[in-house]
C-alpha cells in the first residue's frame, strides 16, 4: 500500500505560501505559510499534520490491541503534541482518555505502552515519544 500528498509551494519562505492536497481529497489545495507554522497565520502546518497521523495512527494501534483482549471499547481520544525546537521536532506526547469495559488499569496501561512503540508513526518518528494515559 502506498498513500500519498502533494505540497506545492510559491515565493519565499517569509512571504510565499503553499497548498497541501492528499491522495484521498480530505485535504485539497489546502493552505499553509511561515505563519501558520511559526507564528499565528491561517492554514496548517507539517507538525499539525504529524500530530493528527501520531495521533490517528497510535489510537487505532491501541483500539486493535484491546480488541484482541475481548474488552469493550466505548471510545478512545488521543491528543498528540509535537515539539519542534530550532527546527527539530525533539519529542511527541501522546494524552490518552479512553472509556474500556472489563479492562484492568495495569492491562490497559501495558497496551498503551505496547501502541506507542509499535504504531507505524511512532516507528517513523525518530524522536522522544511519551505518553500518558488514563482510563476513566
Amino acid at each position: 500500500m502506498k498513500r500519498n500528498a502533494t505540497a506545492v509551494w510559491n515565493g519565499s519562505l517569509k512571504e510565499g505560501a503553499g497548498k497541501l492536497t492528499t491522495q484521498s481529497t480530505t485535504l485539497q489545495n489546502t493552505q499553509y505559510s511561515f505563519k501558520s507554522r511559526f507564528e499565528e497565520g491561517i492554514g496548517t502546518n507539517p507538525e499539525e499534520l504529524v500530530a493528527a497521523a501520531h495521533a490517528g495512527c497510535f489510537t487505532m494501534q491501541l483500539s486493535a490491541f484491546i480488541g484482541e483482549t475481548g474488552a469493550e471499547i466505548e471510545s478512545i481520544e488521543t491528543r498528540c503534541d509535537i515539539n519542534l525546537v530550532e527546527g527539530t521536532i525533539i519529542s511527541s506526547h501522546l494524552t490518552v482518555n479512553a472509556k474500556v469495559k472489563e479492562i484492568s488499569n495495569e492491562t490497559f496501561q501495558e497496551l498503551v505502552t505496547k501502541a506507542e512503540k509499535n504504531c507505524p508513526i511512532s516507528k517513523l518518528l525518530n524522536t522522544e515519544i511519551s505518553t500518558t494515559a488514563t482510563l476513566v
